[in-house]
């Protein structure tokens, strides 16, 4: 065996080397621009939310297209992934009215799952902008629902009322205000809400169902016990056609047709907790 020359020198290949314009490569993440001691490390969305701004161009994101996301959600109950693309839609809008809507459809989503705290930061959002936009009546309704959930029930009232005051014509809001004030024992204010609610439209059974309490408060059982039966039938029938679309809708599917698809539809108040299907509003 020859000894090789030099065997504890070897040369490397000699080039060129590189220029001075020669740009370093960089393992750090971009500069995002947060200032972590500001960062609730509970929020598990700040970076993504930090990045999707970062990496993606605004002019890319079609914020009306996130909010049908969001929507399409709501309607199959998948609500957390409803309260991403809502808040997304917002991040991305280019006008306040989108980013409103999208703000107070947020809240509805969180108030759905019951994170009421969510929902509350959601609607203040919302009502950032003027106060007569054309989302606020809804957001001040939604925001008196979710702050009596969460036991601010003082507070709850003082925004029910705003809403009535913003949109004199919101029936929803008219009705929430009356659940307020029947609960704080003012029945005779409630009856005047509650009626404006069904002159505006809203008579559902569980409106009626309402008002028969708050007559009820006042002594006027013959009248309550009338309204209360009405709104039995009301919901009975309401169930009726429920269970006859169900059933031609099993029909169709059986013999190979789709069902109807239903129209895009914007999610508002979700109000007190339906005991109708067809009580769940949407706009």
């Amino acid at each position: 065996m020859t000894d090789r020359e030099g065997d504890s020198d070897h040369p490397f290949s000699e080039g060129e080397g590189f220029g001075d314009d020669y740009d370093e490569f960089d393992l750090d993440p971009p500069e995002l621009g947060v200032d972590p001691a500001k960062v609730d490390p509970v929020d598990s969305r700040v970076v993504t939310d930090t990045l999707d701004r970062h990496s993606i161009d605004s002019d890319e994101v079609d914020a009306s297209e996130l909010l049908d996301v969001g929507l399409n959600y709501m309607q199959i109950n998948r609500y957390e992934q409803a309260t991403e693309a809502f808040e997304r839609a917002a991040r991305f809008a280019d006008d306040d009215r989108l980013e409103q809507e999208a703000w107070t459809n947020k809240g509805v989503a969180h108030a759905e799952l019951e994170e009421y705290d969510e929902a509350i930061g959601a609607y203040r959002e919302a009502l950032s902008f003027e106060e007569d936009s054309e989302h606020a009546a809804t957001a001040e309704t939604n925001l008196a629902y979710a702050l009596w959930e969460f036991g601010e029930t003082a507070q709850a009232l003082e925004h029910a009322e705003r809403a009535v005051e913003i949109d004199e014509r919101f029936a929803e809001g008219w009705y929430n205000r009356a659940f307020f004030l029947s609960e704080r024992g003012l029945a005779e204010d409630a009856l005047h809400c509650i009626d404006n609610a069904i002159r505006l439209g809203m008579r559902n059974s569980r409106v009626l169902e309402e008002k028969a309490e708050i007559l009820e408060e006042l002594g006027e059982y013959d009248e309550a016990e009338e309204i209360a039966e009405e709104a039995n039938e009301m919901r009975e029938r309401a169930e009726q056609r429920v269970m006859e679309e169900r059933e031609e809708m099993t029909g169709q599917q059986a013999g190979g047709r789709r069902p109807p698809e239903r129209d895009d539809v914007e999610v508002t108040d979700p109000g007190r907790a339906p005991e109708d299907d067809d009580e769940w509003q949407l706009e």
